[in-house]
């Protein structure tokens, strides 16, 4: 196959573009050049801005692919570009949406792909729209789309993820005992899976008509809670889990920059069925487990000089001794 991707030098398309250079097929990229690529030798490489859309259109009037993998579409623009660009132009169309689509409260768990659309926040909503425009087009051009929903997808080239606070700091935190912040009660479900097994799912959809015209989630098997995320981060990087409970409330209110990823995710549970894509390809589900992927990332993020020190800011242990000061206050009820 010969695979374009739009953008890929991120995290999904890295991975994915890499195992398919590693099995022959032939990968172009096109991006702007801007970011840092950790792929093999082998790639080749189309330099471009996908926002002017009339240049974007016009660079692939003479080309022609297997597969488009769009990664980084994110407004409903992008991606009526890409229709009008790869109108018979393509086999397939990949669209690399996200379960932010659904994203608040959920009307069945596991999610799965019937779930209506009822983001919460810009870019979920974003890319709902997209993947509208998609469909249509599926519908009334038999634009050959498929869509794939990823929800935390991590590992070499990203960070171990938090739902509260900064993640460069978040090793170093661990390792010296300090105090995690938890949004609520830290019993929310959440599934994480990583990049090598979210790529093998893409790789999966491609060249199957029986994806064409249809959403797909890949996102991990394994679902926790918050509370046992963090316990097995903590496990992994050796150090300790010491939460700290604070509403979630309470957190968008005194620290908004630390708390955004709770309006439209993080507060939610977060688990979802991959069973339709294992029904209409070979993808056989997750592979790696979330202490192996944390192993796996922390030897980049140590390698790659990426981990911080905690101690060179102090705005979270400020955070939690003002926040346990105030609970000490309340009064506390006597008798039974």
């Amino acid at each position: 196959m010969h695979v374009l991707f739009i953008g890929g030098t991120g995290l999904i398309s890295t991975a994915i573009a890499r195992q398919l250079l590693e099995s022959g097929h032939q990968v172009t990229l096109f991006n702007r050049g801007k970011s840092e690529s950790r792929l093999p030798s082998g790639a080749q490489e189309i330099r471009g801005d996908r926002k002017d859309y009339a240049a974007f259109e016009q660079a692939f009037a003479d080309k022609t692919y297997d597969v488009v993998v769009d990664m980084v579409a994110f407004h409903p623009d992008d991606t009526a570009s890409a229709i009008r660009a790869f109108a018979g132009r393509c086999g397939q169309f990949i669209h690399c949406s996200t379960v932010c689509v659904y994203s608040g409260p959920v009307t069945q768990i596991p999610t799965t792909e019937t779930e209506p659309y009822h983001s919460l926040g810009g870019y979920g909503k974003n890319k709902a729209a997209c993947e509208e425009l998609l469909f249509s087009a599926f519908s009334d051009q038999q634009f050959p789309a498929t869509v794939m929903r990823p929800s935390h997808s991590y590992g070499e080239g990203g960070s171990i993820l938090r739902s509260v606070g900064p993640g460069d700091t978040f090793v170093d935190r661990l390792r010296k005992g300090k105090p995690i912040i938890v949004q609520g009660d830290g019993n929310s479900l959440w599934a994480s899976c990583h990049v090598d097994d979210v790529a093998r799912g893409f790789i999966a959809a491609m060249g199957n008509p029986k994806c064409l015209g249809q959403a797909y989630n890949i996102t991990g098997d394994d679902w926790f809670t918050w509370n046992q995320y963090y316990q097995q981060v903590a496990e992994v990087v050796g150090g300790t889990f010491t939460p700290v409970y604070i509403p979630t409330e309470t957190l968008r209110e005194v620290a908004p920059g630390m708390a955004g990823g709770t309006y439209e995710i993080f507060e939610w549970p977060s688990v979802f069925d991959n069973s339709k894509l294992k029904r209409d390809t070979d993808y056989k589900g997750q592979t790696i487990d979330l202490k192996e992927g944390t192993r796996r990332t922390l030897a980049w993020l140590e390698a790659n000089g990426k981990l911080k020190d905690s101690d060179a800011d102090d705005y979270e242990d400020r955070l939690v001794a003002g926040w346990t000061a105030k609970t000490a206050e309340l009064p506390k009820q006597s008798g039974g």
